[in-house]
């Protein structure tokens, strides 16, 4: 059945239910109009010189989802939720640079002397990094994006669980992914089947370090 839930306005109570579920309603169907709205709320998630290097796999055939369960160690949420948003990191994402920033100039946000500065720039760093470098900083912006959906979803009443624990290869090979891009995580997003529960965390006074690091002492 496809559900459209309530949504929760309150950023701090989005904030505080949202929890990891790996136990989903396979009844419940998210629309693609739905979950296209929800992607393109988290792309005002911010990345690196803000080229948006995130990619989207939205796996909602049941037959794909049953490729997948090997995949990501049988886990059985990647069938039952209502889709699997693969997450990957374009490595040649820096070549949308002139696109990106074009339109920052068609915005007012910038002449085009300057554009054409930072493209120049951006280009030739990229182009200079080792791919390494470049994979760390996709990753991170898939972190950032991937953290703006759980939290869209858990606004629009649905639940998420992020998983890294699937073979990037073995994924990529069955899905025809090219090495172009790097798997962030897999993102199942659906209705949780049973009530979820918060986990413990780290009191922050021990986290956090204030001018220096004290670790230790």
């Amino acid at each position: 059945m496809e559900t459209k839930v309530e949504q929760k306005r309150d950023f701090f109570t989005v904030l505080r239910d949202r929890h990891s579920v790996r136990h989903y309603d396979p009844t419940v169907t998210i629309s693609q109009a739905e979950l296209h709205d929800m992607l393109k709320e988290a792309t005002l998630a911010p990345s690196s010189a803000n080229l948006q290097p995130w990619r989207f796999l939205v796996i909602t055939d049941q037959a794909l989802k049953e490729k997948l369960l090997p995949i990501a160690n049988h886990q059985q949420q990647v069938v039952d939720a209502s889709a699997v948003i693969a997450i990957l990191g374009d490595l040649e994402g820096y070549k949308q640079a002139e696109r990106i920033y074009e339109q920052a100039v068609e915005s007012g946000y910038m002449d085009e002397e300057l554009k054409e500065s930072f493209v120049t720039r951006i280009t030739n760093g990229y182009a200079n990094m080792s791919e390494e470098k470049i994979n760390n900083i996709v990753l991170v912006d898939g972190g950032l994006i991937a953290m703006q959906l759980m939290l869209i979803a858990k606004a629009k009443g649905y639940d998420t669980v992020p998983m890294g624990g699937f073979h990037a290869q073995q994924f990529k090979e069955a899905f025809g992914i090219s090495e172009r891009y790097v798997p962030v995580m897999l993102l199942p997003v659906g209705k949780a089947s049973e009530p979820a529960h918060s986990s413990p965390r780290v009191p922050v006074d021990e986290v956090t370090f204030w001018n220096k690091m004290t670790e230790g002492e």
